[in-house]
Order: structure tokens, then sequence, then C-alpha cells
């Protein structure tokens, strides 16, 4: 969620709102939207002054006194990562579960108003001065080596656009536990945090936070990856980015844009093909990742963080992950998608998080009984991992969660806290906790840190002794979860010529325009066309039973007319029948409005069979019982060869009212 919070000693839900800009009266309203974040909170000293329940602080460069059960090696794993089904593997296929932190403050601390010189204008007074929080009271060394006694293998290090192309040297005092980064830029600074980083064996995620530098989120000129730049600015910073890191095989992944939401007027939204349209801009940048910058990386996208006006009465809400089920993104590399989503105890499925201004009164997510929240929270994002051999399968990173420490004392908040690690803990999840470093003076400060330094570098954290989240910490770090090999799982992948060309075939991308003037859709290569909507254009990809089918020599055919159609075997007799020939096998298809405009086809590499039999969707479903891949094409009559076949064909007509839609497939089995 968003990380806006008040400074010093205002309520856990309080927002600054000081955005002098909003003149119009629905302003004040949608102004309270977005306090969803991480709020400051004052921790109290403990009885004796400074020391800690287990006794003293930790001095400079001192361990916290965490359990052994932990730590762990943060190396023993080989990159570069993939996905297999709902886990995330490395180079071995061995499991790797995303275990990490945010380590923040490159993508800004200032609140937007006052001055940015001024601490007080900073997000809980921690004025990081556009480089991760800390690095004026810590040397890099020390920092990591508090995050790998935290049993981490993985940070999120959150950057701003603004931050990218900043050339002004940070300021001394930004740096000044690590004066081998004065006269630095903020980007080399940066640049410091991911070597110290991957050169202690963690693995880095790299998080475009905002678009301007400044603190998260809210009506802020940070809504959407557009809201203060062009999509062509932002798609040449994440190449710029990936291209950047790319010799660095622990730099794993490319988390594309934080928390999307609503601006004062308009909604993001997952698939309507305008200029807010997030699944699209994910989609296609995705795409441009791993083609044009790095191919090792993870592209994680986000779900859309919240719509709507906040009034009761009025449709609000956060959808998270939800619309995945209906649209997932299908990229161009398989085994490289991986979906995330945030959640905090102040907000709801339908509660902003916000106080007075902006308040409704839906619940918030520590209102719900654990058996409310654990399936609320399913229905939001925990899907995606448990409904195996669906087109949206994939792993879901819980890339932001946390609560303030030793000075929470709300019951319902330290409930959900403890109810939410369950959650995390029974579905095996990806996580990473908000944030991982604050300040702090005399034991008081931003509680919501694992680990804390004061001005003069003695450190705090979880595990000394008087901060209450230690155990559901510990709990959660050395949870037993899937380990060891995760063996190669069959995919299904949804093809979604929706506004436009959808060939996520790198080949098929390198062969040019098949189809001029057409949309085109094309299946992932190594996977072939199992499935078809009579309308709406969609298709279902997979490669069960049959990886890598196409031959090596990259031939393909573009089929327009009947020509394969053999004398006396009309399996569909009146309709226009677009086949294969012999051998071949569907990989895609154009379309021109709702008309089918030509079948593309590819030799396999091995004989197939020749059998076949007529599948009819123009009147109802057509598809396997128990048929795998899911729902591909909602509210839309699919037809779906079985597990064990391939499609040769597609039928279709142009008579009064068919508008040349596709109301047949050829099925042929396998072998």
């Amino acid at each position: 969620m968003s990380k806006t919070g008040a400074r010093s000693r205002r309520t856990p839900e309080r927002r600054a709102v000081n955005r002098t800009f909003f003149r119009p009266a629905v302003a004040v309203l949608v102004l309270g939207l977005f306090p969803a974040g991480p709020p400051s909170a004052v921790t109290a000293s403990p009885p004796g002054g400074g020391a800690s329940v287990a006794g003293t602080t930790a001095p400079v460069g001192g361990p916290s006194a965490a359990p052994a059960s932990a730590t762990g090696s943060a190396t023993d794993w080989t990159p570069p990562l993939s996905t297999r089904g709902r886990y995330i593997v490395d180079a071995h296929g061995n499991r790797f579960k995303l275990k990490s932190g945010n380590w923040h403050g490159a993508s800004g601390t200032w609140t937007g108003s006052g001055s940015p010189d001024d601490p007080a204008n900073h997000h809980a007074g921690e004025m990081s001065g556009r480089v991760p929080l800390g690095l004026d009271r810590a040397p890099l060394a020390e920092i990591v080596a508090g995050f790998r006694e935290l049993g981490l293998n993985s940070v999120r290090l959150p950057f701003s656009n603004e931050m990218v192309h900043a050339t002004h040297p940070v300021t001394d005092a930004a740096v000044a536990a690590n004066p081998r980064l004065r006269g630095r830029t903020p980007l080399e600074v940066y640049d410091a945090a991911v070597a110290a980083l991957t050169g202690a064996g963690l693995a880095v995620i790299l998080n475009n936070h905002t678009n301007t530098t400044r603190w998260c989120c809210g009506l802020d000129g940070n809504e959407r990856w557009n809201a203060s730049q062009s999509d062509r600015a932002w798609e040449d910073d994440w190449l710029f980015m990936a291209k950047r890191y790319r010799h660095n095989p622990r730099v794993v992944g490319a988390d594309l844009y934080n928390e999307v939401r609503r601006s004062l007027w308009d909604d993001p939204n997952w698939g309507l093909g305008d200029g807010h349209d997030w699944f699209a801009a994910s989609q296609r940048l995705g795409d441009r990742i791993l083609q044009e910058a790095d191919p090792d990386l993870l592209v994680i996208v986000e779900g859309i963080n919240w719509t709507g006006v906040p009034v009761d009465g009025l449709p609000h809400g956060r959808p998270t992950l939800q619309p995945v089920q209906r649209l997932s993104h299908t990229l161009v590399t398989s085994g490289k998608l991986v979906y995330s989503a945030h959640f905090y105890d102040y907000t709801g499925p339908h509660h902003t998080g916000a106080t007075g201004t902006g308040e409704t009164s839906d619940p918030r997510y520590r209102d719900l009984a654990p058996v409310a929240l654990e399936e609320v929270l399913h229905q939001q994002a925990f899907y995606v991992t448990a409904r195996k051999d669906q087109h949206f399968t994939a792993p879901v990173w819980i890339s932001e969660f946390g609560i303030g420490g030793r000075d929470e004392h709300g019951e319902k908040q330290r409930a959900w806290f403890e109810n939410f690690v369950d959650q995390l803990i029974r579905t095996d999840a990806d996580f990473a906790y908000w944030p991982l470093v604050g300040w702090h003076e005399d034991r008081k400060g931003n509680g919501w840190a694992l680990l804390h330094w004061d001005s003069a570098g003695r450190r705090i954290g979880v595990y000394d002794g008087d901060d209450w989240r230690a155990g559901a910490w510990s709990r959660l770090t050395a949870a037993d979860g899937r380990t060891g090999q995760v063996p190669a799982t069959d995919r299904w992948s949804m093809l979604s010529p929706d506004h436009g060309d959808f060939v996520q075939s790198a080949r098929m991308r390198a062969a040019g325009d098949w189809d001029a003037g057409a949309r085109k859709a094309a299946c992932p290569d190594g996977q072939r066309l199992a499935g078809l909507s009579h309308t709406g254009n969609r298709g279902l990809c997979t490669d069960t039973a049959a990886r890598d089918l196409w031959a090596p020599d990259r031939v393909h055919e573009v089929v327009r007319d009947e020509r394969h159609v053999t004398p006396g075997r009309d399996w569909a007799s009146g309709y226009t029948k677009l086949q294969c020939a012999p051998g071949h096998f569907l990989i895609g298809y154009s379309v021109r409005g709702a008309a089918v405009s030509a079948a593309l086809c590819a030799p396999a590499r091995t004989p197939l069979g020749t059998a076949h039999r007529t599948v009819w969707f123009d009147r109802h479903d057509n598809r396997p019982p128990a048929a795998r891949g899911g729902d591909f094409a909602h509210g839309h009559y699919k037809g779906q060869c079985t597990d064990g076949e391939y499609a040769a064909g597609i039928a279709s007509t142009r008579r009064a009212g068919a508008a040349g839609r596709p109301y047949a497939l050829l099925c042929r089995p396998l072998r």
C-alpha cells in the first residue's frame, strides 16, 4: 500500500493533506484517498532509558539477537530466476522463495509540502537525501549485514524516474557514514547499494516506485506510471535501468510500478486499451525489457491499488489482482511473470485507510475475523497461486506489508499482523516487509522498520528484546515451505488481441508483419493454440503433452484459404476452413474486426496424428471435462481441444449476422 503517513505523533491513519493545487470540492474528498501505507510511529523509551528488555542497545555494527532459525545462507542459489507454475525457481530448478524487505529512500521521502531541505517536511522526519535510508548513520556493509541477520535473501530497492536523471551530487550529510560515496549522484549511490547487496549474495529487485522523488502515495503526481511523464519516458527509463545491471546476475527482477491508483479525476483500468490501461502498459513494457534489455529478469506486475471516489454509496475499492482471473499477462518469454500485491491493517478491500476525509463505513482488514480475512485475501490475490493449471497461474509476491513495532499497542492491529503472517505461512507466499531501515533517537522514531540507527550509529532491531513483532517475524522467516526441485509444469497462456497485435512468439516478431492491417495473435515459442472464443477474439495456448513442438527450422505458413482441406474430408461443411498442412499445427491467428483473417501454422518436429474431430462452439462452450487453462474468454462461448490434441484448423462464416467469427476448431491427436 502507499506509505503515506504523518510525522511525529499523528495517529496511524492520519496523513498530511497540504496540497494547494487541488481546487474543486471533490478534491477534498479524494485527498483522503490513499493514506494506505506505513505511517510513522513514535516508539516509547523502555524503562531505564535506552536499554532494551534484553539489556542494552546494540553497539555500532553490533548484531541483533536474532535466533539461529531466522538466519540462513542467502547465497545458496544460482541465478537467473524464472517461474514454474506458482513457484519462483533458480537456474537449477530449485525453489527460490523471495524472503525480502524494502530498503526505501532513493525514491524520495519529501512529503511534497514545505522546503525539501527541512527534515520536518520528510516522512517521519527521515530525510533520505534521495538515497537508500541510513547511509548517513551506518556503513553500507553494516546495513546489508543487518538484512542477512533478519533472514532475508532478497531486497526490493525503490527508485524514482527523477532519481535516474538527477545530475546533482548527493549532500555529504546524506552519506556521512559512507565517505566514499561523497560527490556521487543519487544513481551512483544506488549503484553502490546494488553492488553491496548482490555482493553479499542477496537478490535485488529493482522497483520503479514513483515518477518524482517524493514520498508515495496519494494525489502526488505519481498515481500512474505516466502521471508526470510520458509512456515513452517511463519505458526508456526502464530499459536504461535493466541494461545498467544486466551483467549483475543477482539483479533478478523488474517491479514495474508501485500502487497504480486513481488520480483526482480518472481511474486506472485493466484492459480498456486507453492511456490509463495498466494491463496493456505493463504487458508492453515487460515484453520490451525481456527483448531489448535483459532476458533474464523476472517481470513483476502489481495489481491496481484503488479505483473510485471513497464515498459511501459510490463505487470504490481495491481491485488488487482480481482482474487477472479474466485477463492475464502472457509475456514473450515464458516463465518470467510474477504478480504482486500490498496489504496493511488499516486499509481494506473497499477502505482507503483514511480517517476523516475520505473515510467510508467499509471494514478495514484489521476489522475482519481470521476466516473472513483469509477469504478476502484469497479473492484479492492468493487465488493466483492456489489454482494451478490456469492461464493466470503465477507466483504472487506480497511486496509490501508491515506494522508499527514497539509503540503499536492496538489489539486489532497486532492481531491483524499475526493473522497476516499466518496467511503468508499457510500459503507459503513470497513476501517483502516494509520498511527495513528507520531512524531512532533514544529508541524513539519511526517504529515501522525492522532495523533502526540513531545519529551516533547505534542500532536497535526487531530482535533486541522489546519489539512485539519478533515472534511473528521469526515464525515467518523460519517457516517450512516448498524447497528443492520444482518439476517443469505445463504452461497455459491467454492471447488477447483486444485492441491490437498480441504476438507473443519471439520467432514471429522477428519474422515481421505476417498479415498487414489485421490484429495478430501468436502463442509464445514452445506453445501451441489449444482454444478459441466465438466472440471477443481471445485464444488459449499450451505446451501440455508436447513441449517445444515447433520444428527448429523456424518455417511458418500463413493460411488464408482452403488449400489444405482434403477433398472428401470436409470437417465443417458450408464454412470457410483455414486449415494447416499435414504435419503442421496452429500457433496463432489474425482477425479484422470480429472476423478471422488468417491461420498461422508451424511444422512439428515429430510426426502428428491425422485423425480429426470438429469442436463446435458457436452456441455453447465446448471444452473438455475439467478442462485446464481456465476461462480464457469470460462471457463468450469457447472451444478447446483436449490435452492430447492439437488444433489444426479454424472454421468461420460470413453468413448474415456471423461477421466471419470462428465457429469451430479442427482438433487432431498429437500422436
